[in-house]
């Protein structure tokens, strides 16, 4: 259907009157790309009008460089949208001239696509260094570049994200959205900067994506379903992470995520999932992990369910999050430190049906040959095991994980 419905807008470029059609930011609303002009109202007058046509529209914003101090693109709308982005649309540098955490939102639209190669510059450098932001404090209230709300049937191609001042994209309530050849670019040093972070929605694809941030590339929060990553390239950044969970009231259940052929190079973690110690009950399942490699990561595969970070929670209590049916399957490549595996399930829910086979991680550091850890989880172990299985002994002060 998503398919049908995106070529339908591409048969009516060319096509004009009676609404629908091409609409032209610059040409039609008086855009400018001069850098410091508000593309805000020509932006929404485009979006008003495609969204009250009953034919398929595609607003265009050409080559150039905007700037942009906010929008909201609300639907629902008469009939699919097409937002093509060929220029660069920049956000306000000072994060004091937002009010809200958020600076473009997409919200309550069903068949619309998002392309056109464009970039959206979040100018989030500065915000980077302020005070309080390493501890998470700060930058909660600070905005996401790319804000999709409850939309169906998405497609999200050829856009690159950069510098947002916290996520960079975050998705909720969604059904049937697709990121392909999505770009996300910040530095290392970048704090809160999630790729892109998913919850509540059902029908995620992330597809052939290339992500460089300060921190987790994907993020999977409660309530997500049926998620398929294939073919991401993640680093630096923390790896793609499902959860922290259990940390807030009724959080819903995860219940299956697909993460495969993707790429980690020298970032904090691999693939992990990670719940909080204490804390509020919840459920992950079905959740697989295959053909991942790794190449200089901290912590290749894990399960911590005792993330614990800031010391905001009582590290002797165990996790109320059950995790089920985990399996990792061919992951390969290098550990930056010993601990290549480390399965820390909770001792109150011990983790259930845990697969891993064929592993294949070394360590070439000085502090010896890679390890694999386990504690209240007995996997079931097939194929190539390098380092073996749950062979080491869990430290009384486990390496903490960012």
């Amino acid at each position: 259907m998503l398919i049908l419905v995106l070529l339908s807008i591409s048969s009516v470029e060319g096509q004009g009157g009676g609404g629908g059609g091409v609409i032209d930011v610059v040409a039609k609303f008086g855009a400018k790309a001069d850098e410091k002009t508000d593309l805000s109202k020509p932006l929404l007058d485009a979006w008003k009008e495609a969204c009250a046509s009953t034919s398929p529209s595609k607003i265009v914003i050409p080559k150039g460089i905007y700037f942009l101090s906010t929008a909201t693109l609300d639907g629902p709308c008469k009939a699919p949208i097409e937002l093509q982005v060929q220029g660069t649309v920049k956000a306000p540098a000072d994060p004091g001239a937002f009010k809200e955490p958020k600076w473009i939102t997409f919200n309550r639209i069903e068949n619309f696509k998002l392309s056109g190669g464009g970039v959206f510059d979040g100018q989030g450098t500065t915000a980077y260094k302020r005070e309080g932001c390493k501890g998470h404090d700060y930058c909660g209230s600070l905005p996401i570049n790319l804000r999709f709300d409850f939309l169906t049937n998405a497609m999200i191609q050829d856009i690159t994200t950069k510098d947002s001042k916290q996520f960079q994209a975050n998705v909720l309530g969604c059904e049937n959205i697709t990121f392909e050849h999505f770009t996300v670019s910040a530095p290392d040093e970048s704090p809160n900067t999630d790729g892109i972070h998913i919850g509540r929605s059902d029908g995620v694809n992330v597809l052939n994506s290339e992500i460089k941030t300060g921190d987790d590339c994907v993020s999977i929060g409660d309530g997500s379903k049926n998620l398929v990553i294939n073919g991401v390239t993640c680093g630096p950044g923390h790896g793609i992470s499902i959860g922290s969970l259990g940390l807030f009231k009724n959080e819903e259940p995860v219940d299956g995520v697909t993460v495969k052929n993707c790429t980690m190079t020298n970032t904090s973690n691999g693939v992990r999932i990670k719940t909080w110690p204490g804390a509020e009950p919840g459920t992950c399942s079905n959740i697989h992990f295959e053909d991942i490699t790794v190449t200089n990561v901290s912590s290749p595969i894990i399960i911590d369910q005792k993330y614990c970070p800031w010391n905001k929670c009582k590290i002797n209590e165990e996790s109320k999050v059950k995790l089920s049916n985990i399996s990792f399957k061919n992951i390969h490549g290098t550990s930056a430190r010993p601990e290549a595996v480390k399965i820390i399930c909770s001792a109150t829910l011990p983790c259930e049906n845990v697969e891993l086979a064929d592993i294949e991680i070394t360590h070439s550091g000085p502090t010896g040959p890679a390890v694999s850890q386990c504690s209240n989880v007995k996997p079931k172990v097939s194929g190539k095991q390098n380092p073996a299985a749950c062979s080491a002994p869990i430290p009384a002060k486990p390496t903490p994980t960012a």
